[in-house]
Formats: structure tokens, C-alpha cells, sequence
């Protein structure tokens, strides 16, 4: 292995972790949609990994085809702005859906009584929520399901638009000039190291938000949610980050 390849592998490396740690955008979506829709640890260690494999590859995959049709880096960078302005543009969108349907479900979750008829024309009332669980059980809407279901999706397209912008033309064209087996390894490395990170800091933050207690402004949690995810677009749109 010769010496310019080791040095780009340990750049790789270290560009893999602070592009990672100083982009909130790589894990604070996670953390927040796994506290507001309780996933697993496993589930959320899955859709990171899963969003972590689609924001790698679109640039892995374009960085090859650059260097396969002799593209110049200029113009495959030209390419990775518009994604990431185009991504950023997802994310705020996502954002403030997500903070809208938040603040609309926790108000629709206000405690509040209606009378229930039984035998005999008998009735009682008792205080509850249409979207909590009590004795006498709302199903949950079907918006709702559809919804929670579809909200990794939506992470995961936004991740495959996010460029990675430090690994075409500081690492892969770089490497090309010794061989593909090179690109290769230093684009696998930056992934590794990326995706290692990523799914550290969210899973670090998960079971350590599992040990607070919770809070009567639980029910603000996917409102919280949504802000937080729209400001990582705001951030990533209007301050570079």
C-alpha cells in the first residue's frame, strides 16, 4: 500500500467522523422521531443504518461514473450542491409537516369527558384522550398508522439526496490515480467510519433519553419532533452546515 493511499485512507476516516458529528443532520432526525414514535432500539438502529447505506451510496455511485466517464470534478460537485440544496429543501418541508401534524395531534389529545349511556337509560362521563388508551378504546385513525409507517420512507429519500460532499473530490478522485481497488477502499472506509458514527451517536442518545422520566409535555413529542427536523433543514439551507 503506498504512502499517498494510506494517508487518504486515514483522511477518509477522519473526514467520516466530523463531517458526521458537525452535520446534526446525519442524527438528530433520528433521535427525535425514535423518542416521539417510541421504536426499539433495534428499529432505530435499522432505519439509521438503512438511511446511513442510501446517503453513502448515491455519492459513491456518482463519484464512479465520474471517474468511469472522466467527468471533471467541478462538474460532479456542481451536481452535489443541487442535491444538497435539494435535500435541505426536503428536510425543512418534512420539518414542518412533521411540526404542524404534531401540534395538531397534541391538541386533539386533550384530556376531556363526554357522558356514555348504559342499561336503563343510565349514564356516566369520565375524562380521557382520543388518542391515548383507556377503558373505553378510540381506535387510532387510520391518517395516523399511514403516517408512521411511511415517516422512514421519507427519511430515507431525503438521505439518498444528501450528497456527502467531502468524498468525491477530496478522496475518490484522488485515489483514482492509483487504481479502482483504491477508490474502492477509501470510499469504504468513509462510509464505514460515517455510518459507524452516525448510529453511535443515536443510539448513545436513545437509551440514554430512555432513562429520563417522562414529562407531562410528553404529548408535545412529536411537535418537538418536527421542530427539531425543521430546524436541521433551516440549518443546513440558510447557515452551510
Amino acid at each position: 500500500m503506498s504512502g499517498e493511499i494510506t494517508i487518504l485512507l486515514g483522511t477518509a476516516a477522519l473526514l467520516g467522523f466530523t463531517h458526521t458529528v458537525l452535520g446534526p443532520d446525519h442524527y438528530l432526525p433520528f433521535i427525535v422521531l425514535a423518542k416521539a414514535r417510541q421504536w426499539s432500539g433495534a428499529k432505530t438502529a435499522f432505519i439509521t443504518f438503512l438511511c446511513g447505506i442510501g446517503h453513502i451510496l448515491s455519492s459513491v455511485v456518482l463519484g464512479f461514473i465520474g471517474i468511469a466517464l472522466g467527468i471533471a470534478v467541478f462538474k460532479l460537485e456542481a451536481i452535489e450542491s443541487f442535491r444538497g440544496d435539494f435535500a435541505g429543501w426536503l428536510l425543512l418541508i418534512f420539518g414542518f409537516t412533521y411540526t404542524v401534524w404534531g401540534i395538531h395531534r397534541a391538541l386533539r389529545n386533550r384530556p376531556h369527558e363526554h357522558p356514555h349511556l348504559h342499561n336503563h337509560q343510565e349514564s356516566h362521563s369520565h375524562p380521557h384522550q382520543h388518542i391515548a388508551g383507556h377503558t373505553h378504546v378510540h381506535t387510532e385513525p387510520a391518517a395516523v398508522k399511514s403516517w408512521a409507517s411511511l415517516t422512514p420512507w421519507v427519511l430515507f429519500t431525503i438521505f439518498i439526496f444528501g450528497p456527502c460532499e467531502p468524498l468525491i473530490p477530496i478522496l475518490m478522485y484522488p485515489a483514482a490515480n492509483q487504481d479502482i481497488a483504491s477508490v474502492a477502499l477509501v470510499a469504504t472506509v468513509f462510509a464505514a467510519v460515517t455510518i459507524g458514527t452516525m448510529m453511535t451517536i443515536v443510539l448513545a442518545s436513545f437509551y440514554g433519553l430512555s432513562r429520563l422520566p417522562v414529562l407531562k409535555l410528553e404529548k408535545y413529542s412529536h411537535a418537538f419532533a418536527g421542530f427539531a427536523i425543521l430546524l436541521c433543514g433551516i440549518a443546513i439551507k440558510f447557515l452551510g452546515l
